[in-house]
């Protein structure tokens, strides 16, 4: 059995991967730039994703009738406070579908965020049914004096799920997005749920040898939040008994079973979600920060001497 590659932690972290990249810490800005979504506005849906409450993500900074420059100027100075380290910054376009406007108007908005000297690339959140090779080509040109790298909401692996959801895509899509993403050398990353109505454990534990076998860089891993005033909760309000939401000890052994099936080469960002507690109406270890979650994760990593990737089907190079 080989031994931990990522000692002294147990996992490919975000914070190792940016320090190799940028030699320092650094920070994601979040910014609305008053994007929206083919899944609200008609053209795929208008009720949207079953689970989604963008506003529960969103610092108090980040707001579209703020310009660009103000949220970006907003945001370092709330993150000079929390933290100290960071220096240089990457422009997080993150409420709703980033890429879901022509390419010129795309051009004046990235580069907005470019022309500010403390950022030091952008970072594009969308779904994988807006991306095409006119965008990437841009994206490509970007890369040469900046760091990018393509976020894809994918949350699940199963039509049946995606379709339940009302995401508006299969996973076919994302597989075909994440594919020709990487084919044009920019990094990419996948957004996962765990929880989703329909899934059991070993179906999502299983989706690890199939994420594993896709050309991503990162991932974020998030578990199933049941946020206020969604189709969801309404859902959920109605029909508990379809729902399993995780416990923090049961969540804490699934995801490190997870990421011990995982390929060691795709950086972990996130293992779990952390909102406002105002939004939800779900299971209260939900409600802890993130920091500590994660640090019984690794805690419980380090009792069972295990590790992302220590059982992987694959382990390709990304």
């Amino acid at each position: 059995m080989p031994s931990n590659p990522f000692f002294p932690r147990r996992f490919n972290s975000y914070n190792a991967y940016f320090t190799k990249q940028f030699g320092s810490r650094v920070q994601k800005i979040s910014i609305d730039a008053g994007f929206s979504c083919p899944n609200r506005d008609g053209k795929i849906s208008t009720g949207g994703c079953t689970f989604c409450s963008n506003d529960a993500f969103n610092p108090s900074y980040c707001r579209p009738e703020k310009s660009i420059r103000q949220q970006i100027q907003e945001g370092i100075e709330f993150h000079k406070r929390r933290y100290r380290r960071a220096n240089q910054y990457l422009a997080y376009f993150q409420p709703f579908s980033n890429t879901y406007k022509p390419l010129e108007e795309l051009k004046k908005i990235y580069s907005q965020a470019l022309e500010i000297p403390e950022i030091a690339g952008i970072v594009i959140g969308t779904r994988p049914d807006l991306i095409d090779k006119d965008i990437l080509q841009y994206l490509a040109e970007i890369q040469k004096t900046h760091y990018v790298i393509v976020e894809y909401g994918i949350e699940s692996v199963y039509d049946a799920t995606l379709k339940r959801v009302n995401r508006g895509h299969d996973f076919a899509t994302a597989r075909k997005a994440v594919e020709l993403t990487a084919s044009f050398g920019l990094p990419c990353g996948g957004h996962f749920i765990f929880g989703l109505p329909g899934e059991t454990k070993p179906m999502m534990l299983a989706a690890a040898d199939i994420i594993s076998q896709l050309p991503l860089t990162t991932v974020k891993f998030h578990q199933l939040q049941i946020f206020k005033n969604t189709a969801m909760a309404d859902e959920y309000l109605q029909h508990k008994e379809n729902f399993h939401l995780f416990d923090l000890e049961e969540y804490i052994d699934f995801v490190i079973g997870f990421a011990e099936r995982l390929n060691p080469d795709i950086v972990i960002e996130r293992f779990a979600g952390e909102v406002p507690p105002r939004y939800l109406i779900s299971e209260p270890w939900m409600k802890l920060r993130y920091d500590e979650v994660l640090a019984r994760i690794e805690k419980r990593m380090e009792e069972r001497d295990t590790w992302q990737g220590k059982f992987a089907v694959v382990s390709h190079k990304i």
